[in-house]
């Protein structure tokens, strides 16, 4: 079987074994989603849909978020793990996504990966999840399951 073979089978396991996989973070807009995203760090998705109830309610919109007292936020996100960090990128994300992108995420994965906390897997993700891109969603553990199964070599 070649390595073509191999994954599309894969994707067909996948696919019957998982109908309905998705981003089990909850969002309905795409500023949240990256909100979330940069949250889930080190943290479960369902303590982040918990954690952000109480920071879209008081926060309920990009600009109320950018405005926001950066050790609020961190008041607010402390249960996510790491805090303060968590806390700095969101505030400064959401000030670049109102003042340099009308306040919009940007739907082009360059300019998601200039704002801050976001990286290849969050940018991904958000080409995804939000705006149907084509994208791939990796990390660590992916990588360790495609060497496993003999999709690639050595990465």
């Amino acid at each position: 079987m070649t390595k073509k073979q191999r994954a599309l089978e894969v994707i067909e396991r996948l696919k019957k074994e998982y109908p309905d996989a998705g981003c089990t973070l909850d969002y309905d807009q795409a500023w949240k989603l990256l909100v979330s995203v940069r949250l889930a760090a080190q943290c479960t998705d369902a303590r982040v849909n918990v954690v952000v109830e109480g920071l879209y309610e008081k926060y309920p919109d990009v600009n109320a978020l950018a405005d926001a007292d950066v050790n609020d936020i961190e008041e607010i996100v402390r249960p996510c793990g790491l805090g303060r960090s968590k806390a700095r990128d969101i505030s400064a994300c959401m000030k670049m996504i109102r003042d340099e992108y009308g306040g919009k995420v940007p739907d082009d994965f360059d300019e998601l990966m200039k704002l801050p906390g976001v990286g290849r897997k969050s940018a991904n993700l958000i080409m995804g999840d939000v705006f149907g891109k084509p994208a791939i969603v990796t990390d660590t553990h992916c990588i360790r399951l495609v060497n496993r199964i003999g999709l690639v070599d050595g990465i």
